[in-house]
């Protein structure tokens, strides 16, 4: 399924893959699969890390919405990026795991799940294919840049020796313990790199200890934000920090930017998005006076204590009448979270340095794939999309920098209904 398909006698050259996370498994497989030798390094004890992690609660791979509604979802829009996308998209995502003999399914939401909800049989086929197809991997080898002959540098091991093509799948910055730090643009001087920062991640808000000590943890269920024309339904989750959850990740780069810009904002909370604001008056009108705020909600609108204390906290600071406050609560924003909580990363490898085959211009046979390149997007199933795609893109730019490098012709590019 490569661009060009080099025999083993005409292209012996080994490649490493620095990076054991989707991108770099995906890119392994499809060299191995053209009979290319592979070896996946990865400065943990063990791989797929972050993508277990992802699994915890419920492996969401993908999403069933229209190609162009789900390529408006990437930022920046960089062409290299939603072309690897279009070549291979959610379909093939779907195929190459049902090719691993994991069924996936479409929730009520669109997203697409395995339907075991979880990453780790999904990752045990997965490396039982890699073994079978003689791919190396090397755990605890940290990437340390290159050495003066041109090889690969790694920790506690002598320099490699050039080998036919290094492909880079270093993650990004969040969750610096499972493996992907955001340190590895120290090895890579000269190249642009956008600066990190947090993407899906919570947000500060400054709530009394009243409210902390009563709803940390508290679920939002069947709300709706708005910020600045842009409204999400969804779920969140009260914290004592502040808040968290998809709803308000779906907002995060807005949000970020914007405190960035001007400090702390506000968003707005719609409790009962299903109701219009009159339906919401009548039915809060038609309680009792001597009801408590809390049974009242409760009783009128099926609303949990939590929605009581939010709009107790929104009265203490500005006031407002509580049907407008069932519908339009602000909620003050002040900071996001740390880059070590999110979710996902902004930032990394600017798309400049790269050529149309995820090389980096600066350095041929060196290609770059996954969260390490400046690109973000919403939860959903965008995330591990994009490294697959990327994964799977940088895999065909080596097959084919390897293919000229030994005089043999690019086949056509098949379909991408897998690797």
């Amino acid at each position: 399924m490569s661009d060009t398909q080099p025999s083993t006698s005409q292209a012996t050259s080994g490649v490493d893959i620095v990076g054991a996370g989707p991108a770099g498994l995906i890119a392994a497989e499809i060299l191995a699969q053209a009979g290319i030798p592979v070896t996946v390094h990865d400065q943990m004890p063990s791989v797929g890390r972050k993508f277990l992690m992802a699994g915890r609660g419920g492996l969401n791979l993908t999403h069933s919405e229209p190609l162009d509604m789900f390529l408006a979802r990437y930022r920046p829009a960089a062409p290299l990026l939603l072309d690897a996308v279009r070549a291979f998209p959610p379909a093939a995502l779907m195929a190459w795991c049902q090719g691993l003999g994991i069924e996936t399914f479409q929730g009520s939401s669109g997203r697409i799940f395995p339907t075991t909800f979880k990453a780790s049989p999904l990752l045990r086929a997965w490396l039982e294919r890699l073994s079978t197809l003689g791919v190396a991997i090397q755990p605890r080898s940290r990437w340390l840049g290159w050495a003066e002959d041109g090889g690969a540098h790694f920790a506690d091991a002598p320099a490699q020796p050039e080998l036919g093509a290094t492909i880079l799948a270093l993650g990004g910055a969040s969750w610096p313990r499972l493996g992907s730090d955001g340190l590895w643009p120290q090895a890579l001087p000269g190249v642009r790199v956008a600066p990190w920062a947090p993407c899906n991640m919570g947000f500060h808000v400054e709530w009394s200890e009243y409210f902390r000590s009563r709803h940390d943890g508290a679920p939002l269920k069947r709300i709706a934000l708005q910020f600045e024309g842009n409204r999400v339904r969804g779920e969140a989750r009260v914290t004592l920090r502040g808040i968290e959850g998809q709803a308000i990740y779906a907002l995060s780069a807005q949000l970020r930017e914007a405190i960035a810009a001007r400090g702390p904002v506000e968003v707005l909370l719609d409790l009962c998005p299903d109701l219009l604001d009159r339906e919401v008056a009548a039915r809060l009108a038609a309680r009792p006076r001597a009801e408590s705020l809390s049974n009242g909600l409760r009783k009128a609108l099926s609303l949990p204590p939590v929605a009581a204390g939010l709009i107790q906290e929104a009265l203490r600071r500005s006031g407002g009448s509580i049907p407008h406050l069932v519908k339009a609560l602000p909620i003050r924003v002040t900071a996001p979270a740390p880059l070590a909580r999110a979710i996902s990363s902004a930032g990394g490898l600017d798309w400049s340095e790269l050529d149309s085959r995820f090389m980096l211009k600066a350095r041929p046979g060196v290609f770059a794939c996954g969260e390490m390149l400046d690109w973000e997007a919403p939860t959903g199933g965008y995330l591990l999309q994009a490294c697959f795609s990327t994964g799977v893109a940088a895999a065909h730019g080596a097959l084919r920098w390897i293919g000229e490098q030994h005089g043999v012709r690019p086949a056509p590019r098949r379909a991408a209904s897998a690797p």
